[in-house]
């Protein structure tokens, strides 16, 4: 009991403390995969650029303009969330890149892709969220009938789709580590998905991931030439985005739509 306690303290002086800094680190850990894959296309111009051609056989021109799109809509939709501008129309924007590489890189048939991908679009619901939270605060002296209906549930549709990356970390087999390492997850995303204890179970669940990520996705020990160090790196950095809505979580709360919000209540 007093060991729970010592926890429970540790987890508020820790919120205290990082409250203000918390939402700016959530934020450049969601858009770093987007900053990294929008950097990887100008340096890798060419070989993107014959990968579209050769897959879709669409032609020079319409290959061209599809690497463009994804250079400017990424770099230019990290630029607007980590200034704070039209945050709204930047995560509309990165929601259309994914759709976009989702089909055209046939990420639609992989199963695990694309449940990162999901993931990685509930981060930026969260965000979506968050930047509504902003546009009402400069009206805070004006009463409020509570917490809008569509902030909630992006809130409730980010927490779920955030879950969806850990779903592809489970490993099915017979091993002890293995097995324990499934049965703490699950119960740790399903906390965060159905909103009960959110903030310490999403918490728990970023230094899990954390530790998951700089392990397995140790792209820096692998030769730039060699192709295993640009699937790592791309692991690597979509893993860190999703942090980043866990740490959004972290920082906002589960919304209304959650047992923790429920049981003020009862």
């Amino acid at each position: 009991m007093f060991h729970s306690l010592e926890i429970s303290q540790s987890y508020s002086v820790f919120l205290r403390v990082t409250k203000q800094y918390l939402p700016h680190l959530a934020r450049l850990c969601l858009i770093s995969t987007f900053l990294e894959d929008g950097i990887r296309m100008w340096f890798q111009w060419n070989e993107q650029r014959d990968y579209i051609e050769a897959t879709w056989n669409c032609g020079y021109f319409l290959a061209t303009c599809f690497v463009l799109l994804n250079l400017i809509g990424q770099l230019g939709g990290c630029v607007l969330i980590l200034s704070r501008n039209f945050v709204q129309y930047a995560c509309f924007g990165l929601f259309g890149i994914i759709a976009l590489q989702t089909v055209a890189y046939s990420i639609l048939w992989d199963l695990k892709f694309l449940m990162r991908n999901l993931a990685l679009g509930g981060g930026l619901l969260l965000l979506l969220a968050e930047s509504r939270s902003e546009g009402k605060s400069m009206f805070a002296g004006v009463p409020s009938m509570g917490e809008s209906s569509p902030k909630q549930y992006m809130q409730l549709g980010g927490r779920v789709l955030l879950v969806l990356m850990f779903m592809t970390l489970l490993h099915f087999d017979s091993s002890f580590f293995s097995i324990l390492q499934n049965m703490v997850g699950t119960a740790l995303i399903i906390l965060v998905a159905i909103g009960f204890k959110t903030k310490l179970a999403a918490l728990t669940l970023v230094l899990w991931l954390l530790a998951i990520n700089v392990y397995f996705n140790a792209f820096w020990t692998i030769p730039a030439y060699k192709p295993m160090h640009d699937f790592l790196k791309y692991d690597f950095f979509q893993t860190t985005s999703v942090i980043g809505g866990l740490l959004l979580v972290v920082a906002l709360g589960p919304g209304g739509v959650s047992m923790d919000e429920k049981k003020k209540e009862w």
